[in-house]
């Protein structure tokens, strides 16, 4: 995998993300990718929504006028490079290089020494640059930034702010002895039952994976279920399902569930994680809002905060939607 089809998807997500208003994970969904290209375009696009702000200015330092509206692609391959040189320390030449590639192949070539101009000189001169930046007010869009402030005060407003431009730990949820995994994985037990450690490992090598011993899901989203107390032999939906976290929850602890998602493709996913770990569940093409349930059931799950402000760190497109 050279990089490059992933590299296009996460250009295109950028788009869809500011201008269409999609979110990042509906915008990659793109039948030719496989998982690891997928997610390294979701880490690319992921990276440059974090620190959009940033970028954004530095870009301005480079140009002598902006650019225009309907030079919009031109600027979000502006922005793809600069995140890889200077907040994924990904090597000058393939972010340069890969950006010019792009370039020509989607017929910008009249912006191709643009876009090498632009990157050379961030690749030199970014790194100083970045150390002299306010990164959690330029990251923070005014209308959340204001929010916080009138909420919480300035003090705890930047320290909000900070803390979302780090990177989130690894948490999982287990099927079988979280004590034994939080060993085997080198992760810390939380109360709440799930383990965390930290990230920045490619996940299909940890001890479980192939075994299906467990699956990645933030602590905080696991707590729905837990609230919903003994669910063995109960019937119940969940909304929203993908990729499908609380549904292995459920279907581990032996509800017959339902998984409602209104996105084909996620819905797969979900399937494959499902199959990877040995459990089952009723999948449903949906969008909640108009689903007819043919069914009455004991219990229903939609865990709609999971798309709010307290998940950037995971999903910083929802600053932007």
């Amino acid at each position: 995998m050279d990089g490059t089809a992933a590299r296009i998807a996460a250009w295109e997500a950028l788009e869809k993300v500011l201008r269409r208003h999609l979110a990042l994970d509906d915008s990659l969904e793109v039948e030719t990718l496989g998982d690891p290209e997928r997610a390294f375009a979701r880490r690319l696009a992921a990276a440059t929504l974090k620190r959009l702000g940033q970028i954004d200015r530095l870009i301005e330092g480079c140009l002598d006028r902006p650019l225009p509206v309907k030079a919009g692609r031109v600027q979000d391959l502006l922005r793809l490079g600069a995140a890889q040189l200077l907040f994924l320390g990904v090597a000058p030449h393939a972010a340069v290089d890969t950006a010019v590639t792009i370039a020509r192949r989607a017929g910008l070539s009249a912006h191709v020494k643009l876009v090498n101009a632009v990157l050379r000189r961030l690749a030199a001169e970014g790194a100083a640059l970045v150390a002299d930046q306010d990164a959690a007010r330029l990251n923070t869009p005014d209308w959340l930034w204001e929010s916080w402030r009138d909420a919480y005060g300035e003090a705890l407003c930047r320290a909000i702010a900070t803390a979302h431009l780090g990177e989130a730990p690894l948490d999982l949820s287990v099927k079988g002895d979280a004590a034994a995994w939080a060993a085997a994985l080198e992760a810390e037990l939380l109360p709440t039952g799930s383990l965390r450690r930290a990230a920045g490992v490619r996940i299909t090598t940890l001890p479980g994976y192939d075994q299906g011993a467990w699956w990645v899901q933030d602590a905080a989203a696991a707590l729905p279920v837990r609230l919903l107390g003994e669910v063995r032999g109960l019937e119940v939906a969940d909304i929203g399902a993908a990729p499908g976290g609380k549904t292995a929850q459920l279907a581990a602890a032996g509800a017959r569930v339902t998984a409602v998602d209104r996105s084909a493709g996620r819905l797969t996913r979900l399937a494959g994680n499902l199959a990877r770990l040995g459990l089952e569940a009723h999948t449903v093409e949906a969008d909640a809002a108009l689903w007819q349930p043919s069914q009455s059931f004991d219990a229903m799950i939609l865990d709609a905060p999971c798309t709010a402000t307290g998940t950037l760190r995971r999903h910083p497109d929802a600053a932007w939607l």
